[in-house]
Order: structure tokens, then sequence, then C-alpha cells
């Protein structure tokens, strides 16, 4: 059975860091979130894939080709203007004309969900979507079950009339008859999956209880990041310095050519990228840090994503911890001690207060404290 991965969107929540880069291409454990995705394919028996590419299709298609160097085979199609799940399955219509699953490529998921679902639908007439619970269904699309038939799918419905636990887990098991259902849906400009099957003479659900973990905000990341350190084998290149009076504590991803210098303390839920060079006595916490980076000698950096080529120079403070995120809507207690775009530079001494976002190629100076959002190319100084 093939599987189509849609994974056209931009992911707008994620900014700065998806303004260069689409969403499935942010690094969990320094790899992918779609490269987790084929993974778990994998796993389930499946080799051949079919991804639905839009935004930014280069970073995609440039880094995993054909599929040969995961023993599987990739074909791509491509959504040209992001009009909705929907909208990115039919562009798979031309390319598919049997049984077929799809899924999201910016979630992690268990084998055991995609295996699920592909038993259950094979042989099997009609749509079916694998289900899962969440603490705060709220956020997601709520599913209403009669035994194991859908009732509805709401998309983040009020809290207060949230009556169930079950939400969409982004698996669906298909046959072509699901062109025509998506066809036959009037939409406003954008055309979700969700809204075409409720469509169906029946939609039934697969329930599963396993991994399910979703990006959907930057804090997500860092959530992300350490919980798939703790479930999964994290990697340490072959070409990783590491100094001998230096201190690294599991579980930690360590990329080629990573660079950890005299007294730096690497602590555990942190990603270290290729190229990554940490300062003398600096310290790094539950952090996700792309390619290329640097932070300075004694440095405190926690709960921070570190952008691609960013600079945090020396004695620059991070210190993480929780608070309260404007995006859209204020998410109170997130745990974020902050972003530092993409070409980024953050002066030496300069302090970031937690929950602050520093748009790519933005310049912090010397000894400047920095709180909220600040966008691309901007200059921040010491006032």
């Amino acid at each position: 059975m093939k599987a189509i991965v849609l994974a056209a969107g931009e992911g707008t929540q994620l900014r700065p860091l998806t303004r260069t880069r689409p969403k499935p291409m942010l690094p969990i454990g320094n790899r992918p979130l779609l490269e987790h995705v084929i993974d778990a394919c994998r796993q389930a028996g499946i080799d051949e894939f079919l991804f639905v590419v839009g935004y930014k299709r280069e970073r995609i298609q440039n880094y995993f080709g054909d599929g040969d160097a995961w023993n599987v085979d990739i074909e791509y199609s491509v959504q040209h203007k992001q009009l909705g799940t929907g909208h990115a399955v039919l562009q798979a219509r031309d390319q598919v004309d049997e049984e077929f699953i799809a899924l999201n490529g910016d979630r992690i998921v268990e084998p055991d969900a995609i295996s699920a679902v592909v038993d259950e639908h094979r042989g099997r007439d009609g749509p079916m979507m694998a289900i899962t619970r969440a603490e705060r269904p709220e956020n997601y699309g709520v599913v209403e079950l009669d035994g194991r038939e859908v009732l509805s799918i709401t998309e983040k419905p009020p809290a207060r009339t949230v009556a169930t636990e079950f939400i969409n887990a982004g698996v669906y098991g298909f046959d072509p008859s699901v062109f025509e259902l998506l066809e036959s849906v009037d939409s406003d400009g954008e055309l979700a999956v969700t809204a075409a099957i409720q469509e169906a003479e029946t939609l039934r659900a697969v329930p599963f209880d396993g991994l399910w973990l979703d990006v959907s905000h930057l804090w997500h990341l860092l959530s992300v990041n350490a919980r798939s350190l703790d479930r999964f084998a994290a990697t340490t290149a072959e070409s990783v310095g590491v100094h001998d009076q230096s201190t690294v504590v599991e579980p930690v991803a360590l990329g080629s050519d990573v660079r950890v210098r005299p007294g730096a303390r690497v602590l555990p839920g942190t990603s270290l990228g290729d190229n990554v060079e940490i300062g003398a006595n600096a310290v790094v916490s539950n952090a996700v840090v792309l390619s290329d980076a640097t932070i300075g000698d004694g440095a405190v950096v926690s709960d921070c994503v570190v952008g691609e080529n960013a600079t945090i120079e020396a004695n620059t403070t991070v210190a993480g911890g929780e608070t309260d995120v404007v995006v859209g809507t204020i998410h109170e207690g997130v745990r974020l001690g902050g972003v530092v775009g993409d070409n980024a530079t953050v002066g030496g001494g300069a302090t970031l207060a937690p929950g602050t976002v520093l748009g790519n190629d933005t310049t912090v100076g010397i000894g400047t404290a920095v709180d909220g959002r600040i966008e691309d190319g901007t200059e921040v100084r010491r006032g």
C-alpha cells in the first residue's frame, strides 16, 4: 500500500524558522520531522511514497531525492497553492489507482497507528481515520463517535463544548473514491480532508493509544525533541569533538563535526546540529541548535531554539522557564526560553527574557536586554 504524505505547508505559527524551510523539515533529534514519518511507515511495512510538496519544496526534494538512502521509493506531486489538506490529497489523483493511506508529514506517530489503519482498510470500502486521545482536545479536530463510526469532526471547538477526549490523529485509509468526495465538497478557498470524508456514507475510526507528537508552535519543537530523545536512540556522529573537561549528559543528539569546548555542559533534551560549536564553560540545556550555529564561551542557553548559522556570543543568558506567549491567542505557562532565528547574532552579555523570539538576520547589541517578538532583519541596541 502506498503512503501519500502531505508535506506542502509552511507552518506560519512556527516563524521565523519556517521562513526558510517548510514545517516538515524542522529537526527533531537532528532529523527532519518528515524523516520520522518515513521511518514509522517503513516499520509498518510501507516502502512506496508520494510526497505532496509545495512551500519551499526544493528543501524536501533535495534532501530525500528518490528515497534510495532510506530503501524506499519516493515520488512527488506539487500543490502550487496551499489550499488545504483535501486539496493536497487531490494532487495525488493521477498517481494513485488503488487503496492508499494518507498522513501528515509534520507529526510523529508510532508505526502501530499506521499498521492499524492499513490492516483495517485493506479490502474494506470507504474512508477511515486513526483517532487518539489528547489532554486538550480543543486544540485539534475533536471526534464524536458512535461505537467505531465517526459522527462528526469539529476543528478546534471552544473547550466548554468538548465532551470527548478523542481527536483526529491525521492518518487516513482511502481508496480512489475519496477523490470524488473531495471534488464534491464546496469550499471557500481551502478544502480540508475532514470536510470531505464526513460526507461519506460511513466513516470508520481506528483508535490507538501510542505515541502521537504534534509540532504546532515553537515551544513544541523543544518538548517533542526532548520526548523523542527519551524514547528513541539518540545519535552521536563519529566526527564529534567533545573535550575531556566538558560534560555531556544523555539523552542528547550530536551531529557531525560538533565541537564542545573545555568546561562546557550539554544537558538532557538537547540536539546539536552539524558543525555546531559550544564554547568553553557554556551551558546548553533542553535546546534545539541547528547546523552551523555558535554558542560562545560562558553563555547559558536553556529551553531555546537556535537557528541555522546563528551566533550567541560570550556570556549571553537565555535563562529558560515557563512564560505566557501570544500567538493569535495567549498560551499560558509554556516552556520557552527563547528562539534565535537563522543567521541572527546575539551580542555578548545580552539577556533574552523567557518567550523572546528573534527573527532571522536580527542583530542584538552587546549587553542588551530583549523581550517579546523581534521582526526579521532588525537591529536591537542597548538603550
